[in-house]
């Protein structure tokens, strides 16, 4: 075999740096599920319960508006917390100048 392609080959496999160990394949972690489960582990403590019946919910900020179409939201009135989730669309707040009067 090529000495050349022999170095290229182990240079492929390192995925640190000079005197790190050879590894196949580079591992890659899946963060996104253990923090949903630790945000609802959290919330569950915190003592959030369902708020059923809401069709949309609009956050202002700045210049631009957080539409969420048929959202999950909870609530905690005791610990002043509210969690709206779901898929959010950002639209220009001139849209909505008839709801500001």
């Amino acid at each position: 075999m090529n000495v050349d392609k022999l170095k290229k080959m182990a240079g492929a496999v390192r995925t640190g740096g000079k005197g790190s160990v050879r590894r196949k394949k580079k591992a890659v972690h899946k963060t996104t599920t253990t923090d949903d489960k630790r945000l609802q582990s959290t919330l569950k403590r915190v003592g959030v319960n369902t708020i059923p019946g809401i069709e949309e919910v609009n956050i202002f900020k700045d210049d631009v508006v957080i539409q969420f179409q048929n959202p999950k939201v909870q609530a905690s009135i005791a610990a002043n917390t509210w969690v709206v989730s779901g898929t959010p669309q950002t639209k220009s707040k001139s849209c909505f100048k008839i709801f500001m009067a």
